[in-house]
């Protein structure tokens, strides 16, 4: 579709060209394309996203939102000049987080801030999203791009994301029933996911374009630090539901920034801690680097990343084996990390 009534030679002149945006929504409508589901109403281009709310059969359905970015994992997309994956993290970021209430994912929304528009990126970026989406069995119903001349460089972009679920409100996931004995299972992250970017872009140099991003390291199975750091998050929603439908699942943490020491916590009641086993941890090899390469300490390093476990499961102890089971005919290798105890410390890593 053509728009050349709304070209302004003027605006173009600014550091804004509107025809660029029409073309990005043109090359991005077949990423959409694929998230469709039997909730959405309208196609991409109206001035509000509208999504038929899939209640049959719940008692009280309740909304669950959830609003996030990419962070500073951004620069090293940028500077690799690949954009075909950071907008599953985007997608990860907000999903994982609304399932830990229990709430299934129906529509996601994005918004990209950029220097200029470029629309084959843009549709990049968006494809990213889409595929995040597809994972989630979420729509994406909607967005916005924002051309920002002035504020930002023209090769430079930022992204967020928002995500709505519903849950039935007697199965909102309530930590109050969890007791001592109750057991913690990890589910394996796909790398450092989207948090510590700060932290690795210091400990690797990135900002300055280190060229040891780029060889290749055995430890890493072959892959760059580059690569391997820019590994997009892992989707947890599908497993989730379905081991919710099988199992009297507890609490569940997704572990984003602040590590263990900050999102365990989330999903324990006052009286409880999580004591973990340091040894069953599954630490994947990047974290070995980074610890490596920065001189960080044990500690800092839990208190920073996933170390490998993207998101804690509290279950009975009467449930991990159906769990565990649940879990693995889902494509997740979940293992158990530890259990709950009575104390006053949150969590315990020994």
């Amino acid at each position: 579709m053509e728009h050349t009534n709304s070209y302004s030679a003027s605006y173009a002149a600014a550091g804004v060209d509107i025809t660029a945006g029409y073309k990005a929504v043109e090359l991005m409508k077949k990423h959409v394309a694929r998230t469709r589901n039997e909730g959405c109403l309208d196609d991409v281009g109206g001035f509000g996203g509208c999504f038929g709310l899939p209640i049959a059969g719940m008692e009280e359905p309740v909304l669950v939102s959830g609003t996030d970015g990419v962070g500073t994992k951004l620069k090293l997309a940028i500077l690799m000049d690949k954009h075909d994956t950071i907008g599953i993290d985007c997608v990860a970021m907000c999903v994982n987080d609304i399932i830990c209430v229990g709430a299934k994912p129906l529509f996601f929304l994005d918004y990209i801030a950029c220097g200029k528009n470029v629309p084959e990126k843009i549709a990049e970026i968006v494809g990213g999203v889409a595929e995040g989406c597809v994972q989630a069995g979420s729509a994406l119903i909607g967005g916005e791009t924002a051309e920002h001349p002035g504020m930002m460089p023209e090769d430079e972009y930022d992204l967020a994301g928002f995500a709505v679920g519903v849950v039935d409100k007697k199965k909102i996931l309530d930590k109050n029933t969890m007791a001592a004995g109750d057991v913690v299972i990890a589910l394996p992250s796909t790398g450092i996911h989207s948090n510590g970017f700060s932290l690795c872009r210091k400990v690797f140099d990135i900002d300055n374009n280190n060229p040891q991003l780029y060889v290749p390291r055995e430890e890493l199975g072959g892959k760059t630090i580059a690569e391997a750091l820019l590994t997009p998050t892992k989707i947890y929603v599908k497993p989730v539901l379905a081991l919710l439908e099988k199992v009297n699942v507890k609490g569940i943490s997704h572990i984003t920034g602040g590590g263990f020491y900050e999102n365990i916590p989330r999903s324990i009641p006052d009286g409880l801690g999580a004591k973990i086993d340091k040894s069953a941890v599954k630490v994947l090899p990047i974290f070995d680097l980074i610890a490596k390469f920065g001189n960080i300490p044990e500690r800092d390093m839990f208190n920073t990343y996933n170390m490998g476990v993207g998101m804690s499961i509290v279950v009975p102890a009467d449930q991990v084996e159906l769990a565990l089971s649940t879990l693995k005919d889902n494509g997740e290798d979940a293992y158990v990390i530890g259990t709950i105890v009575e104390s006053e410390e949150k969590v315990i890593l020994a």
